[in-house]
């Protein structure tokens, strides 16, 4: 049997790439988050919220520049197309990142009166990025147009991202810290939920009025029997994580793991909610993902190189995220 590659590689990268946006909306997702709850923590408190993501945020930031990087290379006409019509808040998106990397740094090297400026600074440059990944999503899921409703909604899903990522945040700090900061912890978690609900709800509720051609993937028989779990689940996964954060920290801090895993399962349902959604198109409703690829034999190359790095990625971070388990307690980068 002759494999048909024109067909078949688009499609691979395609999954690559929406599999590396995923790890990194909840990787990268918790140390924003714990940026975000800076305001609302005293200077002892963020060391140690700084130590809980030290070892880490470098590695969550690589799956971004995996994620565009596939987009370049895989998709060119895609990327230029996507990149165009978000290109302020990529722009913005970029600010943040870059104030967010240099406070984190700069705040362990100041002197102690001076450290609240960078604070501030990693406070900013960590909700400037969320914000405007969230208002990205937004004018994605409406087709990158333009207009006040596109600008409204998409204010709307940058205020619940951010929620969202500070209720991971939370359940990253319920896992990786003790005592009052982790009482503290569940109490930003329990708060967050909320705006993390609407989120997903306006999303959901605005998708199927997207198109037509989503409207009647979403509503026709049998699609929408095999959809109606998604809902369903994700809903119950709410729930039953608000009931939980009543009882939270327990006896032998059990359970201490279950809100992250639990929020990373929503945004995993959400996500293939979405990617459902919109393909086979990577631009939504103008060009598919066969269209917007790159040659069969360029993609034959780079996908090559993937098997070698990809791989490479993932190894490293799990090993990152063994050695440095366990509680953070004092500050553990130099």
């Amino acid at each position: 049997m002759t494999l048909d590659w024109p067909v078949l590689l688009p499609l691979i990268f395609a999954g690559l790439m929406g599999l590396s946006i995923l790890i990194y909306v909840v990787l990268d997702g918790f140390d924003l988050g714990i940026g975000i709850l800076f305001a609302m923590a005293d200077d002892d408190e963020r060391d140690t919220m700084v130590a809980a993501i030290g070892p880490f945020w470098d590695a969550n930031e690589t799956w971004l520049v995996l994620a565009v990087g596939l987009l370049l290379v895989a998709f060119p006409v895609a990327h230029g197309i996507i990149l165009t019509a978000l290109y302020l808040p990529v722009f913005v998106l970029l600010v943040g990142l870059i104030l967010r990397g240099v406070a984190f740094d700069f705040r362990a090297k100041v002197p102690v009166h001076r450290k609240h400026r960078w604070n501030f600074l990693f406070f900013a440059g960590s909700l400037t990025a969320s914000l405007s990944q969230g208002y990205m999503l937004g004018v994605y899921v409406l087709g990158l147009d333009d207009g006040l409703a596109v600008f409204g909604f998409g204010a709307l899903v940058a205020l619940c991202l951010a929620a969202s990522y500070a209720a991971m945040g939370a359940a990253w700090l319920i896992y990786k810290t003790e005592g009052e900061l982790q009482r503290k912890a569940v109490r930003f978690l329990r708060g967050a939920l909320l705006f993390t609900a609407l989120g997903m709800v306006a999303v959901s509720l605005a998708t199927p009025f997207a198109s037509p051609r989503i409207f009647e993937k979403w509503f026709t028989w049998p699609e929408i029997a095999w959809l109606t779990p998604l809902p369903i689940i994700t809903g119950g996964a709410f729930l039953w994580l608000w009931h939980l954060s009543f009882h939270l920290p327990l006896k032998g801090d059990r359970h201490s793991i279950t809100p992250f895993l639990t929020l990373a399962a929503i945004f995993t349902l959400g996500f293939a909610g979405l990617a459902y959604s919109f393909y086979p198109y990577v631009v939504p409703d103008r060009l598919t993902i066969w269209e917007a690829a790159s040659a069969t034999e360029s993609l034959g190359i780079i996908l090559v190189g993937t098997a070698f790095v990809l791989p490479v990625i993932i190894g490293y971070s799990f090993y990152a995220y063994r050695i440095f388990g366990g509680k953070a307690t004092e500050l553990t980068y130099d």
